[in-house]
């Protein structure tokens, strides 16, 4: 008698130690040697909301096919065993994979099912990011400035992904999260400016505006856009050599080459912002905050990036009990039963 066959379940709705059928997209396929110098592929593939990876090892009858065919982009269908590893996170145990055919259409295949954008249109959110500029920061030479640096790289900005695996890893990420920074800090400054009233030179709230608009903006040269829509993208050799703060610094600082009427002091502030917003030398910051008004883009980028975190945990566990599957990303679970 032969065994059934296993359900076709979502990558995304698999819970420890079921085995079913899924469709996914290879994202990442990377050779490495053993201590003992044999050859084996870290491979990983996703849909839209969970990515998971496996080992092909020299020994394994997949391996000829893995080196061979396997294209980064490409779709299959696996009969695979899905298990949470406590160190790396989501993993799964490949009995079978094909490349998907038009069959698999009947069965509910759909290419958009694997690619993870933003709830929100890229379009509006960068018109609402360029509004705020426009409207919020009052010295028209910053002002000036900010808006060329957002015209001139709309194009990446509408598919840009905030990071590549952290917090909104994920088309239109980058305009998500930039325009709620930028908003929280509008109110941020304001709230704070008020309340320090006898600061001498009070907070500055357009350094504050510009800065968390800007505060990521390097991102357009870590990153080389994707070939393929829904894989993460790779660093540029900038991005790896020097990070994101210091790309971003120094893009600014280029830019601002073309509004010599900008007060240097100004554009300094916002320069410091940028390059001090991660505030830590442990999260990459290659310098601790001199200035007031970084602790307001560092606060409000780091709660909006650890709540983006904590809800796509939260929404995307199909698991049962109490808690959540270990997030490799937060590196622990998360409480999801409460009643209240």
């Amino acid at each position: 008698m032969s065994k059934a066959k296993p359900p076709v379940v979502p990558l995304h709705q698999l819970v420890p130690k079921q085995a079913a059928d899924f469709y996914a997209l290879l994202i990442e396929k990377k050779q490495a040697s053993t201590r003992e110098g044999k050859p084996f592929f870290t491979v990983k593939f996703r849909d839209a909301k969970r990515t998971v990876s496996a080992a092909i090892w020299a020994d394994s009858q997949l391996f000829g096919a893995c080196n061979d065919d396997w294209q980064i982009g490409q779709y299959f269908k696996i009969r695979g065993f899905f298990v949470e590893d406590e160190r790396y996170g989501p993993k799964i145990e490949i009995q079978n994979i094909r490349l998907v055919n038009d069959d698999d259409r009947a069965e509910g295949f759909k290419e958009a099912d694997f690619i993870e954008c933003s709830r929100f249109d890229p379009e509006a959110m960068f018109v609402e990011l360029r509004a705020l500029a426009e409207t919020e920061i009052k010295d028209e030479y910053l002002k000036a400035l900010t808006l060329a640096i957002l015209d001139e790289h709309a194009p990446r900005l509408a598919a840009l992904p905030a990071t590549a695996n952290r917090f909104f890893p994920f088309p239109g990420g980058w305009l998500e999260h930039t325009l709620s920074v930028a908003k929280n800090c509008q109110w941020l400054a304001e709230k704070y400016t008020a309340h320090y009233a006898e600061l001498q030179p009070p907070l500055n709230r357009d350094a504050v505006v510009a800065g968390a608009i800007l505060h990521d903006i390097g991102r357009v040269a870590e990153y080389r856009p994707p070939a393929i829509p829904g894989v993460m993208p790779e660093q540029t050799v900038e991005g790896r050599l020097f990070g994101h703060l210091t790309l971003g610094r120094d893009l600014v600082h280029r830019a601002a080459m073309a509004f010599p009427e900008l007060n240097p002091e100004l554009l300094m502030l916002v320069e410091h912002i940028i390059y001090a917003h991660l505030s830590l030398p442990a999260w990459g910051s290659p310098q601790l905050p001199a200035v007031p008004e970084v602790l307001i883009v560092h606060h409000a980028d780091d709660l909006d990036a650890k709540m983006e975190m904590f809800v796509r945990c939260l929404m995307n566990d199909k698991g049962e009990g109490e808690l959540t599957e270990a997030d490799p990303v937060l590196k622990r679970p998360l409480w999801k039963g409460r009643k209240v």
